[in-house]
């Protein structure tokens, strides 16, 4: 079951081989501080927190690195319109940045590096890439040249023949920045100062860096000249990330990154998400609007990585009611546990697959799925499979007094779906689910449940419909048989 993932420099699915054996040195372009997180940054921040979460469960030391754009016109504009300042407003967004990752459940990146922070980097690549040849001053800007470098579209598959066909249309031969490229594809590494705008002195003025050569600084800086992943998402792919190989390998002559990944976007009922459509969801609008953030994460892992996926009330409905029943599943050592005889001081946290005490066929199926390009949604049928079963089992339990399975073997598929779900980030707080049904006692619905029986008998069917109405919007569902009636709370 080897891990193969799908490169897209090479544009095929690739065995996953580490620079270092055993470690992996992971990098996720992360967020322009300038407004709060949408549905696109929770999409691709749970990807790659899962993305991780894997590689540590498999055996392997993660060094996982997320940067915070805070220099950029985006973040300078809001700071002009409230009156603010850059600095201001990049501490303000990255703070709810951490509050709204917190509610979804991410874990905290081993660094965060800053643009901001990262200055000395960022001028000595340029400095490397003037001394090279592979860049130019010109009137304080600095432009990278980019036919200098032969392997310029290796990442995103554009020839500069066939983009300088249609260019020449959106060219502003008038633009001060254009005349003073010697290309037209060249782009800036440095800017000059403009007046009222942040700045920072350098060999070739003050000014303040360009976007592309930040990230290529970050990770040089943080983890070295060639790393195992690179991530971000499918937007960043040109010419952010093309860019950044041109910065970085001219430099190195190394490649910067053995894996480029990239995650699909998100649309809102089948069209893009913007602000002018009147779609923009932020994390926050939606957890706030009471959906569960463990059904967000679901919502996510739902859909293979790469593809698009399309935010709607009846998707979010789906993972919320998938949410629920593997919830359940987690919930089950605390609400049966102490009957079977269980101890329940173990088996409550994730266990690495690397130190899972017996071959486990649905670890084994849940890894055969996920080895497979991370494929989530694979893997997630191992959870709901095993959720269903303790469902089943306890339901019997309450009504038979004994479940037809052993309590070890139980245990052992409750540890299971524990550390599975540890793996994808799902997490059921067990206060949540004992508060959740406060309204009826096991003893008022076997009364409502009594009562229908006596309706069913007289024929009253109407009555009898009520009582389970009732029951339902209680959140409790009934299940006839000629046995009698068995329930569960849903």
């Amino acid at each position: 079951m080897t891990l193969t993932l799908y490169n897209t420099l090479t544009r095929r699915q690739e065995p996953f081989q580490t620079v270092e054996p055993g470690k992996v040195k992971m990098y996720y372009c992360g967020v322009t501080v300038y407004d709060y997180c949408h549905l696109g940054h929770a999409r691709a921040c749970i990807v790659w927190d899962v993305v991780r979460r894997y590689l540590q469960f498999i055996g392997y030391e993660v060094r996982y690195i997320q940067n915070f754009t805070d220099i950029d016109d985006k973040i300078l504009n809001r700071a002009f319109v409230e009156h603010s300042s850059m600095e201001a407003v990049a501490d303000r967004f990255i703070k709810a940045y951490f509050e709204d990752m917190a509610r979804l459940g991410i874990k905290e990146a081993d660094e965060y590096p800053r643009a901001t922070h990262t200055m000395n980097g960022i001028q000595r690549l340029i400095h490397e890439l003037e001394n090279k040849g592979f860049a130019y001053p010109a009137d304080g800007d600095v432009y990278y040249a980019v036919r200098e470098f032969s392997g310029y579209g290796k990442l995103s598959g554009r020839k500069l023949e066939d983009m300088q066909a249609g260019k020449s249309d959106r060219v502003n031969i008038e633009d001060p920045e254009y005349q003073k490229k010697k290309d037209p594809f060249d782009f800036a590494l440095w800017k000059a100062a403009k007046p009222g705008e942040p700045a920072w002195e350098s060999p070739w003025g003050a000014g303040r860096p360009g976007w592309h050569i930040e990230c290529s600084a970050m990770v040089r800086d943080r983890l070295g000249d060639t790393i195992d992943i690179h991530a971000g998402g499918a937007d960043l792919i040109f010419p952010h990330h093309e860019n950044e190989i041109a910065q970085s390998e001219a430099v190195t002559g190394k490649p910067l990154a053995r894996y480029w990944l990239h995650n699909g976007m998100v649309k809102v009922d089948g069209e893009k998400m913007s602000k002018s459509l009147g779609n923009f969801i932020t994390i926050r609008e939606l957890l706030d609007r009471g959906v569960d953030p463990m059904a967000v994460r679901l919502f996510v892992l739902t859909a293979q990585y790469r593809t698009p996926i399309d935010f709607t009330d009846e998707a979010i409905a789906a993972a919320t009611n998938g949410w629920h029943t593997i919830k359940e599943g987690l919930l089950f050592g605390q609400q049966y546990g102490e009957k079977l005889g269980w101890d329940l001081g173990i088996g409550n946290i994730p266990i690495p697959s690397t130190q899972y005490p017996a071959p486990n066929p649905y670890i084994e199926r849940f890894q055969e799925s996920v080895n497979n390009d991370f494929n989530f949604p694979g893997g997630l049928t191992v959870l709901f499979e095993l959720a269903k079963e303790l469902r089943r089992e306890g339901n019997i339990l309450v009504h038979e007094g004994k479940t037809e399975t052993s309590p070890e073997e139980l245990q052992q598929q409750w540890q299971t779906l524990v550390t599975l779900a540890g793996v994808l980030g799902l997490k059921a707080e067990i206060e949540a689910e004992t508060d959740k049904n406060h309204g009826l006692s096991d003893a008022e619905i076997e009364a409502k449940i009594q009562q229908r029986q006596e309706a069913r008998k007289a024929k009253n069917f109407a009555e009898s419909d009520r009582i389970r109405d009732e029951l339902q919007a209680e959140g409790i569902t009934l299940i006839d048989s000629r046995d009698g009636t068995r329930w569960h709370r849903n």
